[in-house]
């Protein structure tokens, strides 16, 4: 394929725009809904519309919409990077992506060894889907990794893979495991196993969120300030919030970039080492060539 044809261009494109789109209409649709707010105003996601269901309503979300936009924003950035790859001359971004996926391989083969070399495409995905929500507060978003439900949801499906690879030797390994190293330890191990979806939950929703909660209350209070200071000034110049100038990028510098970013990272690192830890890989093994014995065996 030629990477100069303007097919090649208008696809480029429409990828480009499969990126800024969702984001974009996320934006416009919080304008047009978010209730107006005097002075400070610290909400959850705001609830769109819901659906009557038996027990209880089920409600969309800002944080389902925006995570939505996250995903397909991802899949465009995926299909962008990778578009035109196996053709000769590559592109830097086509380097990138190598970069990339290579990059996740060595982590996944790094921590969790070769038997699970298969995970580092659910790896990434919780890299990207975390880290491009905790992102959206740059675009004055609600990121959906400060609400627990999102997180909550991740931590779940963590927590099954989880007790799936526990259990590859049998439910009654699984069982015989919550009394190692001694029997009696078994309902501190019960309460850790039950606590490890929670904790990896409220880690990441807590330190996102807090960093947004710092961020409003250092603006206000900066607008505060600066009306005490410049209050003097004449005209608009005495109402300007002029200490609001700098400092909270420098808290989104770190709250929303790096902090955002860190968060994905270990909630990732968590993912690969509970599954790792939790899997007996020698005794499935060992299970495994015994039943290939015993097939042969009985075929003989």
């Amino acid at each position: 394929m030629n990477k100069n044809t303007l097919r090649f261009k208008i696809v480029d494109t429409l990828y480009i725009l499969m990126m800024a789109l969702p984001i974009l209409g996320c934006i416009i649709l919080k304008i047009l809904t978010y209730p107006p707010s005097e002075g400070i105003a610290i909400r959850g996601a705001l609830i769109y519309f819901s659906f009557p269901m038996p027990i209880m309503d089920m409600v969309v979300t800002e944080s389902q919409i925006n995570s939505l936009a996250v995903l397909i924003a991802v899949w465009g950035l995926c299909m962008y990077l990778t578009h035109g790859m196996g053709h000769i001359p590559m592109l830097r971004r086509h380097h990138l992506a190598e970069w990339m996926v290579q990059s996740v391989k060595n982590m996944v083969r790094g921590n969790m060894g070769e038997y699970f070399m298969a995970f580092a495409p659910f790896v990434v995905s919780i890299l990207a889907l975390s880290g491009f929500s905790s992102l959206l507060s740059l675009f004055g978003l609600y990121p959906p990794t400060s609400d627990i439900n999102i997180v909550s949801g991740w931590a779940i499906l963590v927590f099954i893979l989880i007790t799936y690879y526990k259990m590859k030797c049998g439910p009654i390994q699984y069982i015989k495991s919550f009394g190692d190293p001694v029997p009696f330890l078994a309902p501190l191990n019960i309460i850790s196993e039950v606590a490890t979806p929670i904790s990896m939950a409220f880690r990441h929703y807590g330190n996102v969120l807090s960093g947004l909660v710092i961020s409003v209350l250092v603006a206000t209070g900066l607008s505060g300030l600066s009306n005490m200071v410049f209050g003097f000034l004449p005209g608009f110049l005495g109402e300007f919030p002029f200490l609001q100038i700098g400092i909270p990028a420098v808290l989104s510098i770190y709250f929303d970039i790096f902090s955002g970013l860190l968060q994905a990272y270990i909630f990732a690192m968590l993912t690969m080492l509970y599954i790792s830890s939790g899997f007996p890989l020698d005794l499935y093994n060992k299970r495994k060539m015994m039943k290939k014995q015993k097939y042969a065996n009985a075929k003989n």
